[in-house]
């Protein structure tokens, strides 16, 4: 089978999971019209939905079975796989969700997604050491203004115009969702110390420290950026953040120094 052939193939199979109406003529094989050819698609179908719902099963839970399992093959056939990884597959979920008229009442689902996104990233990520705090205590104090910190390959902030960190601990084993009294938009912490991975609600300082942290950008000026943010603590944030295992690599600008990690 040709390269094309085998585009064709793949497309003729996602273009029908979503509308049957929109199924393209298969002709590269004998019968692949036939019952046997749905059969393989439907099976097809099946796989990516359930990979979907393996990797979103708080998105799952908000929504139903049911209708998580129709959306998932709507974004099936409007977002085919890339790769042969079914644990990576549904990172265009957020977007798709954003554009997916029946969950217009649920703003927050994409954002969810999101979370569930770097959680499973997270699960997946490389192993590295975490850095631990007494790292930067022996930096030489005038290093440390300079000094960049390099994020565990698992971590990462989502940051949200909703409250997802509260509505993800409310969809864990023994929880039971209930009203929110508060609204508002939340920062969640995802990291994964010794191997489990953990989401943590933090403050909005602390989560412009790790973006800037994570980003590359000098110690002292991260932690300028996140001083403009109301009730932040240096000292609280950083102890969050490195017990959480965020950073794996601590990089000081004196020559001499190695960098940690």
């Amino acid at each position: 089978m040709s390269p094309d052939q085998h585009a064709a193939f793949a497309a003729a199979i996602t273009a029908t999971v979503g509308d049957p109406a929109r199924a393209a003529p298969v002709t590269l094989v004998p019968g692949a019209r036939g019952r046997r050819f749905d059969v393989y698609r439907n099976n097809v179908a099946a796989s990516l939905a359930a990979a979907l719902a393996a990797r979103f099963p708080v998105c799952e839970a908000i929504v139903g079975a049911g209708f998580f399992a129709a959306m998932a093959r709507a974004h099936i056939a409007a977002h085919p796989p890339a790769s042969p990884l079914l644990f990576l597959y549904g990172d265009t979920l957020p977007q798709f969700l954003e554009g997916f008229p029946p969950v217009a009442g649920l703003p927050y689902l994409a954002d969810m997604a999101r979370l569930e996104i770097a959680r499973s990233r997270a699960f997946h990520a490389a192993d590295a050491a975490p850095l631990g705090l007494a790292a930067l205590a022996e930096l030489p104090e005038a290093d440390l203004p300079a000094a960049r910190l390099a994020a565990h390959p698992a971590a990462a902030l989502v940051d949200s115009a909703h409250p997802v960190a509260t509505i993800l601990a409310m969809h864990q084993p023994g929880r039971s969702p209930a009203p929110i009294d508060d609204p508002r938009g939340e920062a969640a912490l995802v990291t994964r110390p010794d191997m489990l991975v953990v989401t943590q609600l933090v403050d909005a300082g602390t989560a412009r420290l790790f973006t800037a942290l994570a980003s590359g950008v000098p110690f002292a000026e991260a932690a300028a950026l996140a001083e403009g943010e109301a009730g932040f603590d240096l000292p609280h944030a950083l102890a969050l953040l490195f017990d959480a295992g965020a950073f794996a690599g601590l990089h000081a600008p004196s020559p001499f120094r190695q960098s940690r990690s």
